[in-house]
């Protein structure tokens, strides 16, 4: 492999600003702010909005939208539509 290509592959700390939940990877993302983990080591932190944490989707809270009544409002919305007066 060719040196010096690369971006800079390091630790870093995520804190979901929605859970508040924080947890540790590693990632080329860079940031001023740092923490200190549990570990003892001083690592940076980038802010999220939403990661697996809050995200509905991994959480079970999941909306169900009622599929069936946007399709009908469709219908009778466009049911004229295209008829000859």
């Amino acid at each position: 492999m060719k040196t010096d290509i690369h971006p800079d592959y390091h630790y870093v700390v995520f804190n979901d600003l929605a859970s508040g939940e924080k947890f540790i990877t590693r990632s080329t993302v860079t940031s001023e702010k740092t923490i200190e983990w549990e570990d003892g080591n001083t690592y940076p932190v980038v802010d999220v909005e939403i990661s697996s944490a809050s995200h509905p989707f991994y959480t079970g809270k999941q909306r169900i939208m009622d599929s069936a009544g946007r399709v009908e409002k469709f219908k009778n919305r466009y049911a004229k539509f295209g008829k000859k007066a």
